[in-house]
């Protein structure tokens, strides 16, 4: 089984190899840049329509290139305000060659003010990141979470549970998509 993912971040590649092995047999995850159409830090609903954009960019891709993938998978990291906190995600947009869609959401953990305040400047969340760590790249390493949970939690497991949840449609094909 190939799959595409809109990225060449071995934290996002692995997470789908990772997410999709609970599934299917047979696993083979290629990396691909493509655009997410969306402002480089979304907020709220900007985060499910820039993993879309780079699932349905990946689907286009496959199609020229003959990639011969049988899912495309976009993720893209977003945060939103819900019960008056700040909180940052990832979101996961699968589809496959017949253009079904499933989603799925990250665990959310809360940020505090002074790093929203920054993201609403147009920062992104892992430059930022880089800054108050003094590191370089952490969004492909540990990410915002590992610093959060002092180690815990890292980037990868957290959008691994994303995925999987993201995966269910296809899983039970005719509850989620004979009805469209």
């Amino acid at each position: 089984m190939n799959i595409l993912v809109g990225s060449q971040n071995p934290v996002k590649i692995n997470s789908v190899k990772e997410a999709f092995s609970n599934y299917f047999e047979n696993v083979n995850v290629i990396g691909a840049e493509v655009e997410s159409g969306v402002s480089n830090q979304p907020f709220g609903d900007e985060t499910f329509i820039g993993a879309q954009n780079r699932a349905q960019s990946l689907m286009s891709l496959s199609n020229q290139k003959k990639y011969k993938a049988d899912f495309f998978v976009g993720i893209e990291g977003g945060v939103a305000k819900q019960y008056d906190k700040w909180f940052a995600f990832g979101c996961m947009c699968v589809m496959d060659v017949d253009g079904n869609t499933g989603f799925g959401l990250s665990p959310h953990f809360e940020l505090p003010l002074d790093i929203v305040k920054k993201l609403e400047q147009g920062f992104e969340l892992g430059d930022v990141m880089d800054e108050i760590q003094n590191q370089e790249n952490t969004k492909q390493k540990h990410g915002a979470i590992g610093y959060f949970t002092n180690g815990v939690m890292n980037r990868k497991e957290l959008y691994v549970e994303g995925l999987k949840v993201a995966i269910v449609p296809f899983l039970h094909k005719k509850m989620f998509f004979d009805n469209k």
